[in-house]
């Protein structure tokens, strides 16, 4: 399948560097931002969740309406619908948009923020659920007939669904770094979701959820999906100079209490988010432009690894990713509309025309690019580059 961008939906101007303090939705701001991802191409857009955040599903709902392409990706956690509702709720979506809805599963890494909304299962437990979650929604969308369930999160009696998802099926994506993320995600997603790690720490995730996946019986596999935050410019020096701005902006927010991390953050509870703090004291700059302070200053408080260099650079990285077997590429900046107009302009023509230089029978990219899988994977192993953070 060809390689896919996806982007985040932000419903404000407020940003992670200048935030707006009890911003509500403004209407023409969602609309222009959306209507730019899809004018750009932008195959997706992620509508996040959270305890306090607006309802991805509204949201959803107002981005089909008026764009054409994009298709959108609604974040959900289990704990905060019933799956015969989800089922219903998603599948009207897909109609309404002509078959451009996924869903991606949140199982929930943090106790306290699950906690929030009455959630108080343990994390093994929470992907238990998960996994029985995403079982019960395949089988209300394929089910001609009413059924029963009887599960050990979930019970019900002669269920019908009659709101059917426009193609017969919506994609289902999973994320995270744990074993039960890679166990469940191998067996179930058609999309699996990583956050920015080093070539070689990303295969090794990729090797493992592929395993799962033959594990479980699969004859395919899930798609892989790499977030990143692209720091771009029209030269190196212009993008370094930047991105140092935005970290001072990034450390300037915390102590004040704006940031994404609280001034005193204790360590993430998810793997993930540990995964790339220990990742980020191997060093500041890793394989050809991946930068880790973004992720220091912000203590992994989400997606947080930044991709640093001239529009070529960036691109370039980000084909390092595809042939590691990466098919969907999500990217969102800092300035959240300049940022993903600057994506649309620079970095997906340029992504785009290298593939297809490559189907053509012709290498337009630098180093590893259109060399074999097993190629690729000899390269990562011994030429991984690492910057030493400095004393």
């Amino acid at each position: 399948m060809p390689t896919e961008f996806i982007s985040l939906t932000f419903p404000n101007p407020s940003t992670e560097l200048n935030p707006i303090p009890g911003a509500g939705i403004d209407p023409e701001f969602l609309v222009r931002y959306a209507r730019n991802l899809d004018d750009y191409e932008f195959n997706y857009t992620l509508i996040p969740y959270h305890s306090s955040s607006f309802d991805p599903f509204t949201i959803g709902a107002t981005i089909l309406a008026v764009t054409k392409q994009i298709k959108i990706v609604i974040a959900l956690r289990p704990n905060t619908l019933y799956p015969t509702v989800a089922a219903k709720a998603l599948a009207t979506l897909d109609q309404l948009g002509k078959g451009r809805v996924v869903v991606h599963f949140i199982a929930g890494g943090d106790d306290t923020e699950q906690a929030r909304e009455g959630d108080f299962l343990n994390k093994s437990e929470r992907y238990a659920r998960q996994e029985e979650y995403i079982k019960i929604l395949r089988r209300a969308w394929a089910s001609p007939e009413p059924f029963d369930w009887e599960g050990k999160y979930y019970t019900f009696k002669n269920f019908s669904n009659q709101v059917r998802p426009t193609n017969g099926h919506i994609d289902v994506s999973v994320g995270g770094s744990s074993d039960d993320a890679y166990r469940i995600g191998g067996a179930l997603a058609d999309i699996f979701g990583l956050w920015g790690e080093p070539l070689k720490e990303t295969k090794e995730q990729i090797d493992r959820i592929y395993a799962e996946a033959e594990k479980a019986g699969r004859k395919d596999c899930p798609r892989i999906w790499v977030t990143f935050r692209p720091i771009i410019g029209d030269t190196e020096e212009i993008a370094w100079a930047k991105a140092h701005r935005t970290l001072d902006l990034l450390k300037e927010n915390r102590p004040k209490g704006v940031g994404k991390a609280a001034p005193n953050d204790n360590r993430p509870q998810n793997v993930g988010s540990q995964r790339l703090l220990d990742i980020a004291k191997k060093g500041e700059v890793q394989d050809r432009a991946l930068w880790y302070p973004t992720v220091t200053a912000t203590n992994a408080r989400g997606a947080s690894t930044a991709l640093v260099g001239s529009h070529q650079t960036v691109i370039d990285s980000i084909l390092d990713y595809v042939d590691l077997g990466a098919e969907l590429i999500s990217i969102r900046g800092y300035d959240n509309l300049n940022d993903a107009i600057d994506y649309g302009r620079y970095i997906l023509p340029g992504v785009r025309a290298a593939l297809k230089e490559r189907q053509n029978g012709t290498n337009g990219a630098n180093g590893s690019h259109g060399a074999t899988k097993e190629e690729v994977k000899q390269e990562v192993k011994e030429e991984t580059k690492v910057v030493p953070v400095a004393a």
